[in-house]
């Protein structure tokens, strides 16, 4: 995680519900050492494209190194579309050498304490990392950023579930949610999170009229008493995404990882053990 050092005061500091803004650029020695000289150039249109959708959105520049910003909003509204207007000053501009410059956003929001023109407390570190996780291009907020916006008056902005993730040095799971907009990219690889290893497949849109059955599942593999759990009905009504569903939700509480083995194919009893082996 790149170190950020205090700017010089711009107004005092917005105090009590804070949203914190990360950025930081992907590859930035990579692409030092491809444009040699031009970096400069590069970095400088960076920071003042970056800066005019800070100041646009009302922002408060916290501290700043070259290739990253930290940046404090009193509305998490104002702190989403500052990031949504960077990337896409980024994505318009003519880079040098035609190299683009990949910047990765983290958002969160809480209530740290303010100490000599500075944010002290765990949200800092937890919008920090939610940066880092991320990828050049791509705005990862938390569930407690989400959990502020007004969706309605973000009629340009799309929200795309991640789940739940594990995050570097902090103890329990964040729910992380991707803002994309149809000026911007909207397929990036995982997460650079903590997660546990799984390849079960992820749904779009919430399951809809199944939270009983939901309920059920989860104490079900909660119990340490139960190791095979069968889940049976007629074809087509929805098995596999229920279960699915659950495994996701669940996947942190299990350090091993989860696993989906598709098993539709297999004719034999005597073929199931090596099929999931």
């Amino acid at each position: 995680m790149t170190e950020i050092s205090p700017t010089t005061a711009r107004g005092a500091l917005p105090e009590g519900t804070v949203t914190f803004l990360f950025t930081d650029i992907e590859g930035s020695t990579r692409l030092l050492q491809l444009l040699g000289g031009d970096y400069g150039v590069a970095l400088a249109a960076h920071q003042e494209l970056l800066r005019t959708a800070i100041v646009q959105f009302g922002g408060r520049e916290v501290g700043t190194q070259g290739d990253a910003f930290f940046v404090a909003f009193a509305s998490a509204q104002a702190a989403v579309l500052a990031a949504v207007e960077g990337q896409r000053a980024l994505k318009r501009h003519a880079w040098p050498r035609g190299e683009p410059v990949r910047v990765r956003m983290g958002v969160h929001t809480g209530e740290p304490v303010v100490i000599d023109d500075d944010y002290v407390g765990i949200d800092v570190h937890r919008a920090a990392r939610i940066c880092s996780a991320g990828h050049g291009g791509q705005v990862v907020i938390s569930s407690a950023t989400e959990a502020l916006l007004n969706r309605k008056a973000l009629t340009s902005i799309m929200f795309e579930d991640l789940g739940s993730h594990r995050l570097k040095d902090l103890d329990h799971p964040e729910h992380l949610w991707q803002l994309t907009a149809n000026d911007l990219a909207a397929v990036f690889p995982p997460l650079r999170s903590a997660q546990p290893p799984s390849n079960v497949p992820r749904h779009l849109g919430a399951l809809v009229g199944r939270h009983n059955e939901m309920d059920d599942l989860r104490r079900h593999i909660l119990d340490d008493d139960n190791r095979l759990i069968t889940v049976t009905g007629p074809g087509g009504t929805g098995k596999t995404r229920l279960t699915a569903t659950v495994a996701v939700d669940l996947l942190d509480r299990f350090d091993d990882g989860v696993f989906f083995v598709d098993l539709s194919s297999v004719q034999s009893a005597d073929l199931v053990a090596p099929e999931i082996a």
